[in-house]
């Protein structure tokens, strides 16, 4: 094979189809794989995905495609962006159509359901420890992304030469790329993250204004790196794009189907009108008990977290969580 290798991008949704887009605007080929052979053929005959990302142009380079056979056959490197529950399954099926040298990369969000186990662990479990790894993450709305406005995010692998090849990949034209060895700080603050923006829009949707948002937003994110040390992160990278950026991003723009979740808590919705209200998966709900999950077994406290994951959970209402948290007593700050 001759000149740029393909990546393969599994998952069309927007995220999938916006990192799709970047690997194929920056001159590689690229595929774009979704289970659906009708939504597939729609994408590669009209240049965009309607559903998801509309007004997002394919660049000339990008294939859209449900035959996943052939797209793995032709690439290289392949990334998986499905929703987080979906992992293991986008796992279970490249296994059999794998080759010796392509890398893995991941940019799911999220914990497993039901084991929390991070999103390498869940890759190991299946394929192995025989193909390099990578985690993307990092501040990043697929819209923006999509429409070639400048984006940053972290690569992290324990595999040094695989994260500079993917990183080189995607780096250029606004997007830049940045590489870690921070593989589990990576990861959790991904996912973690998704919870505190629930948590922060429920209280903006309860009106408690931009003091309380910042102060959330300031002690969620010493709670997350609370955890996250448990778990043996680096306090830098979640100090860093993967974390206080993509913090930042989810929790404060309406983007964010996490904190637009939120917020229509917060106005009164239960748990499940604000889900039926919102188009496309919300991390956060799917995270909350795994990320408490981690917290348990690692004896991690995590009051804004814990008091999100029981509204969401219909255990408390609103009003009875902020109640909680204020009833709580007097500690240090660095505590």
């Amino acid at each position: 094979m001759t000149g740029p290798v393909p990546i393969t991008v599994l998952g069309a949704g927007a995220f999938g189809t916006a990192l799709a887009i970047q690997l194929a605007r920056r001159g590689a080929p690229a595929f774009l794989w979704g289970r659906g052979a009708t939504a597939m053929a729609t994408m590669q005959e009209s240049r965009e995905n309607p559903r998801y990302l509309r007004g997002c142009a394919f660049p000339a380079r990008l294939t859209a495609t449900a035959d996943l056979a052939e797209a793995v056959r032709h690439s290289g490197d392949l990334l998986i962006a499905t929703p987080s529950p979906a992992l293991r399954e986008s796992c279970e099926r490249l296994k059999p159509l794998l080759r010796e040298g392509q890398g893995i990369a991941c940019a799911c969000k999220g914990l497993e359901p039901g084991s929390g186990r991070l999103a390498h662990e869940v890759i190991a479990d299946v394929l192995g420890t025989a193909y390099p790894v990578a985690i993307i993450s990092g501040p990043t709305f697929a819209r923006e992304l999509g429409l070639g406005l400048p984006t940053a995010v972290t690569v992290a692998s324990t595999d040094a030469d695989f994260a500079v090849r993917l990183a080189a990949a995607f780096h250029g034209d606004g997007f830049r790329a940045y590489t870690s060895s921070d593989v589990i700080g990576v990861e959790i603050g991904g996912a973690a993250k998704n919870v505190l923006a629930i948590a922060v829009g429920i209280a903006d949707g309860l009106g408690l204004g931009a003091n309380t948002r910042a102060a959330m937003i300031t002690r969620g994110l010493n709670e997350i790196r609370r955890l996250g040390a448990a778990l043996g992160a680096q306090t830098e990278t979640l100090m860093g794009l993967a974390g206080l950026g993509d913090l930042v991003l989810t929790c404060t723009d309406n983007q964010s189907r996490n904190r637009r979740y939120g917020l229509l808590l917060g106005e009164g919705s239960t748990p499940g009108q604000a889900q039926s209200a919102i188009e496309g998966v919300v991390e956060g709900v799917r995270a909350a008990p795994e990320v408490l999950r981690l917290a348990r077994r690692y004896q991690v406290e995590l009051p804004l977290l814990e008091m999100a994951g029981a509204v969401i959970s219909g255990a408390v209402t609103p009003a009875e969580a902020l109640q909680r948290l204020a009833d709580r007593p007097l500690r240090a700050e660095a505590g």
